[in-house]
């Protein structure tokens, strides 16, 4: 910059909520893609949203005109916006672009959610949270140029209600980074081989945005705080030198907020202080301060704004706020000039946990949602600038919660924590493979089995049968035979399609982890704890805030009706321990491992009593294991022990001859294949349809030899796929994996999908089963 860098705001947040405090864009975009609204009304609705967010976060405390308030809204995900921004569009959605190259939201929605033929942007998980982003798709020829003009547009807007927003754009290293290598690129390519072609094109964004009127910048780059990174670690710190050397050298930009949430920067820390950015943020949650830094580095960081991020952006509980400020205030011997933010986006977090009228009282008091860690941040601010006896009284009263939460009944109870004590090896692990699978030849199935991964669509009559009797208009004897009548028609629906084993698609349940969190003891659900998890699907995250029991049964009663309406295997359905702690806000007073543990003890009696009730087939998903291995290598193997190692109690139970299933999804698995492996499940379903079966080379490789069914049908696209699709993927799979251990099924769940898309894809699915099935006569298919 020519001139000198604008004061950085002295409190600040990384990122808001985005999808309504009511999931009000949740429900104009679906109404956008159902027709019942045109663009310009949900624009309209956009607009309104993102003005009362604007409002919002200024009356908790942010300020209005200091660039404190950052510009975080999405239609449906950041990592795409940036890819649009930057004109990174697929060529196969090329005809979706004007002559000046700029996509519609209809042509945006497309390449989300795909169309016909053309498949969308794979998606997976971002770093080890329960958002989904999509991968983008960077090849040699890929034609960068700058589409800025909904980041101008919303920019504009701000100023014209009288607030200077802060800009915020996935940073160009990570986009990088996460991309993914274009088809028909070379073998040895790798997106972050066209950095040096796309800075420039950030480099006109970020002129753009001075001539607007921007004074600062974010650039998101957690990238950098990530060891999982496919690329060399050297690559990775070079490649920030080159991209931040280069835009701070811009003669006209806004000064350049580099975040990285997630974890340390680590050796990232050095280069990205030796660039000429003017603030870099911290984040000291799950990060810590470097113990020891070379003199250019502590002389590059004295000059620049420190974001101190110290209010948990990825949990909901208030915390200890006094610690908090002692991490600020240590932040000062490194740097003059620091803020204090959150550690992440609040994106992971609900709006405001003043709206939850059905929590406990007591458990309130623990908690800060979105809202609240606005207001927790406001008050670090105040201290930075008054003094820490000016917020004395903030300090004492988050101190006196946390006591009060650790003594709290509940919390710790004996007869849980002896029952872990007196755990052994033995109850950790089943009779081998091979013994199994002769015992389970009594299920007769034949080679390619077809089935589903559990749930079926959630239809509205399903809704507002659950709605009525929360609501006290039904009962619960007549909510039972509703569901009876659901599972029976899902039931024979799948005899007539011709599906091997079954499931009784799981009407009765809200959601794979609420529905137990309901039936457990030591957790709490709230009525508008709503986050996203990619576009406009949201979850409600259920509380773990003390020792988890199971009081009863949980599944017994509808696995064994739905087992008594066919003769053919019915699946019981139980969601893991690992998914289980991933998809809820978990207690940070205890190791995670010691939590699953717990949880899995409850499952573990649950799969006794399906066994019992004549339950033969048992599925215990784990979407969310790779989700939450750490992104610091030398944290994996811990967690890799407790994380398989409670999936194994949860299942080490089991007879021989019942088939433990699991199922994982929306993940890079090669980096857990050998994890996935040790979870000894008889048989592990897999998401692979959306990235076109890559995972099977993982499997080859690996010398992964148990059942295994990678997913050929992507059910978080309303496409249907087409028989030769389906039969082209399961051709792959079948040369790859042998016949008598290869399985057929959807990605995932179907309980966002329609019927009729549903039963005209489980039919091409069967269809082109029966096809391959009749091609395999070669002893390399066969698979004997």
């Amino acid at each position: 910059m020519t001139t000198p860098a604008p004061a950085f705001p002295i409190a600040t947040i990384l990122g808001y909520p985005r999808i309504g405090r009511r999931r009000e864009l949740k429900r104009a975009v679906e109404s956008f893609w159902a027709g019942s609204i045109t663009a310009a009304e949900l624009e309209q609705a956009a607009a309104e949203l993102r003005a009362a967010t604007r409002e919002r976060l200024a009356s908790l405390g942010l300020g209005r005109t200091d660039s404190a308030i950052p510009e975080t809204f999405s239609f449906y995900d950041q990592v795409l916006d940036a890819a649009v921004a930057v004109g990174a569009v697929p060529e196969r959605f090329a005809a979706l672009v004007d002559e000046q190259g700029e996509l519609d939201l209809a042509g945006y929605f497309t390449i989300a959610r795909g169309v016909g033929d053309d498949a969308p942007l794979e998606m997976t998980k971002w770093f080890d949270s329960n958002y989904h982003y999509l991968v983008p798709e960077i090849g040699p020829e890929t034609a960068f140029s700058l589409h800025a003009e909904r980041i101008l547009a919303e920019f504009a807007e701000a100023k014209a209600a009288g607030f200077v927003t802060r800009p915020v754009i996935v940073g160009p290293v990570t986009f990088l980074l996460l991309a993914k290598a274009a088809d028909g690129a070379p073998s040895d390519f790798q997106p972050i081989d066209r950095l040096a072609d796309l800075v420039p094109v950030y480099a006109a964004l970020l002129e753009r945005l001075a001539e607007a009127g921007a004074e600062w910048v974010q650039l998101d780059e957690p990238a950098l705080v990530s060891e999982s990174i496919d690329v060399p670690r050297d690559r990775v710190l070079e490649s920030v030198a080159a991209a931040y050397d280069a835009l701070g050298a811009l003669e006209r930009r806004p000064a350049i907020f580099v975040a990285a949430p997630y974890g340390s920067l680590d050796d990232a820390l050095p280069a990205l202080a030796a660039t000429p950015v003017e603030a870099i943020g911290l984040d000291l949650v799950r990060g810590a301060l470097p113990e020891v830094l070379d003199p250019a580095t502590a002389e590059s960081l004295a000059a620049k704004t420190l974001v101190a991020g110290v209010v948990d952006g990825h949990n909901i509980w208030r915390g200890d706020l006094a610690a908090a400020f002692d991490r600020v205030e240590a932040v000062q011997h490194l740097s003059p000039s620091v803020a204090v933010s959150t550690s992440t986006s609040l994106l992971h977090v609900p709006h405001d946990v003043d709206d939850e009228d059905v929590l406990d009282a007591r458990l309130v008091t623990w908690l800060a949602f979105a809202d609240q860690k606005v207001g927790q941040v406001a008050v670090l601010g105040c201290g930075l600038t008054e003094g820490r006896a000016s917020i004395e009284g903030e300090l004492a009263a988050a101190s006196a919660a946390l006591a009060d939460r650790d003594g709290a009944p509940g919390v710790r109870v004996p007869a849980v924590r002896e029952r872990l004590a007196g755990l052994t090896a033995r109850d950790f692990d089943r009779v081998s493979y091979d013994e199994r699978v002769a015992a389970q030849a009594a299920l007769g199935l034949p080679e390619l089995p077809t089935t589903t991964i559990g749930s079926f669509p959630q239809t509205g009559e399903i809704r507002r049968a659950r709605a009525r009797l929360v609501g006290g208009s039904l009962t619960s004897e007549e909510y039972t035979a509703l569901m009876r009548e659901e599972i029976e028609r899902v039931v024979r629906l799948q005899e007539d399609l011709g599906l091997d084993v079954l499931v009784h698609g799981e009407p009765e349940r809200n959601d794979m982890v609420q529905y137990f969190a309901e039936l457990l003891d030591g957790f709490a659900v709230t009525k508008h704890g709503w986050v996203q998890s990619y576009g406009s699907r949201c979850t409600r995250p259920s509380i773990l805030w003390g020792d988890v029991s199971r009081p009863a049964p949980m599944t017994v009663e509808w696995s064994s009706y739905a087992q008594s309406l066919t003769e053919q295997p019915m699946k019981g359905m139980l969601t893991g321990p690992v998914t289980i702690l991933a998809w809820s806000f978990v207690r940070d007073d205890q190791p995670l491992g010691d939590t699953a543990r717990q949880v899995a003890l409850a499952l573990r009696d649950e799969i006794s009593d399906l066994e019992g009730a004549g339950i033969r087939v048992i599925q215990v998903d784990e979407p969310a294991l790779r989700e939450l291995l750490p992104l610091k290598l030398a944290d994996q193997p811990a967690y890799l022990d407790w994380s398989v190692g409670s999936f194994r109690l949860a299942t080490g139970g089991a007879v021989p001859e019942t088939q433990v299933h699991t199922h994982l999804c929306y993940s890079e698995f090669g980096v857990v294949i050998d994890a996935i492996k040790n979870l000894d499940a008889d048989v592990t379903s897999i998401e692979a349809a959306r990235s076109r079966m890559e995972v099977v080379d993982d499997l080859e490789t690996s010398g992964f030899d148990h059942g295994i069914g990678p997913g050929v049908y992507d059910i978080h696209s309303p496409r249907v796929p087409s028989v030769d699709e389906v039969q082209a993927l399961l051709e792959r799979a079948a040369g790859a994996i042998p016949a008598a251990r290869l399985w057929v099924n959807p990605d995932c769940g179907l309980k966002t999908r329609g019927y009729d898309e549903t039963v005209e894809s489980l039919r091409h699915i069967v269809e082109a089963t029966r096809a391959v099935r009749a091609g395999l006569t070669s002893p390399a298919l066969a698979g004997s």
